[in-house]
């Protein structure tokens, strides 16, 4: 075996440039990390903030970030504010993403006091995070769906001129916005004309609360916002002279007259999950974001079987490949496998961050048990503390990468 350490990207698609494995020096994320993830009920769902660890967890292998969630069912920037301080700056982060103002528009026509109250509130979340020296990325509320809200239609525009001042403020502390409203509107018109009575593409079930295909909406709409890296791993293969260039990873060619290497990727792909599919057609494929791709020219016609350690996970014919195919949305195979165990892991550490925010530090004690409770409570925090912490390193550990033998064969 010939062994050919990868540096030239060639793609038929234009991709980012960004090194898949380590963060730009530019990017909102970087390695070691503590994030917090702060808002209402739609951020207690877990259904954004999992695919965004996700993504980050598996893009950036070596990382090593530390997530939490502080949201609250029903909570608006009003309350964020009163709590900023117990339930996010005490957590010692470097990041937090706020996601606030569904509620605070109160779902009906633009109310102009309401709208100074979330403009106040929200510059002094920005203000406090500032002094304590954390960096914050500031959310517009997605978009209500109009389907599956009786008031929808009305609420949608309120949304608009009720999110108009946040960019603003954003640039006031020299923060990133992302216009998650605009995003997701987009996507959610594109819809009304696809799937009106929305019968397959059905983001929000309520009109505003995420079922999983409106979290992985959220999320895309969240990490393009901010200029996340749409690159996983590339390959390009010549049938013909064996010759191999690509670009985050490194290929052993296998001699021999069949099209067979192994390759090792700097990163794992976005697993996307069965139930995120219908909203592909509303995130560019996820081109944008989980391009894992694989050329190979020279080949004739027909159709062709891609196989990963002996498992076929892909039909193309090879037109298709030799202009280049994306397979981070597989929804099985080896490398899809091990990225949804990922997944998993994230979710069960997820579940004791969740036992710890709500039956610990927001946990309802009766008088006559206080004196008990504000003995045991710091003990039980710390407690918990170690068991998240002992959780993510198994999902860190969990995520490197693996080397995998790759074939292309003409498809029975």
């Amino acid at each position: 075996m010939i062994r050919i350490s990868l540096s030239i990207l060639f793609s038929a698609f234009a991709i980012s440039s960004a090194i898949a494995a380590e963060p730009t020096k530019d990017y909102f994320f970087q390695p070691k990390d503590r994030i917090v993830f702060l808002g209402d009920s739609i951020t207690e769902q877990y259904q954004y903030s999992n695919a965004i660890e996700l993504y980050l967890t598996t893009r950036f292998p070596d990382a090593n970030f530390f997530f939490l969630n502080a949201g609250i069912g029903g909570d608006t920037a009003n309350g964020g504010s009163n709590r900023f301080k117990n339930h996010v700056l005490d957590e010692k982060p470097t990041k937090v993403t706020i996601n606030f103002g569904m509620n605070d528009g109160g779902y009906g026509k633009f109310n102009p006091q309401s709208n100074k109250v979330f403009v106040e509130k929200t510059a002094l979340m920005l203000d406090m995070a500032t002094k304590a020296g954390v960096k914050v990325a500031l959310l517009s509320p997605n978009a209500v769906d109009p389907r599956n809200k009786s008031n929808g239609v009305e609420y949608v525009e309120t949304q608009k001129q009720f999110y108009a001042p946040l960019k603003d403020i954003a640039a006031k502390f020299e923060f990133p916005f992302v216009d998650q409203y605009a995003i997701t509107r987009a996507a959610q018109d594109k819809m009304l004309v696809d799937d009106p009575k929305a019968e397959k593409a059905k983001p929000y079930p309520d009109g505003f609360h995420t079922a999983a295909p409106g979290g992985m909406l959220m999320a895309h709409a969240i990490l393009t916002g901010l200029k996340s890296p749409a690159l996983v791993s590339d390959v390009s293969f010549d049938a013909a002279s064996k010759k191999v260039t690509g670009k985050n990873c490194t290929v052993t060619v296998v001699d021999g007259d069949a099209i067979s290497f192994e390759r090792k990727d700097e990163a794992l792909p976005w697993a996307v999950q069965k139930d995120w599919l219908p909203m592909l057609p509303y995130t560019n494929e996820l081109k944008d974001l989980n391009w894992y791709g694989l050329q190979v020219t020279g080949l004739k016609e027909g159709s062709y079987a891609v196989k990963i350690d002996g498992v076929e996970v892909a039909k193309f014919s090879g037109e298709e490949l030799g202009k280049g195919v994306n397979l981070g949305n597989l929804t099985a195979g080896p490398i899809w496998d091990h990225a949804d165990k990922v997944y998993k892991a994230i979710e069960a550490k997820n579940r004791i961050v969740q036992g710890r925010f709500r039956g610990v530090i927001l946990a309802n004690v009766p008088e006559w048990l206080a004196d008990v409770a504000k003995e045991r409570k710091p003990m039980e925090l710390e407690k918990r503390m170690a068991q998240i912490v002992e959780a993510q390193k198994a999902v860190n550990e969990l995520v490197k990468p693996k080397s995998h033998k790759w074939e292309v064969v003409a498809a029975k």
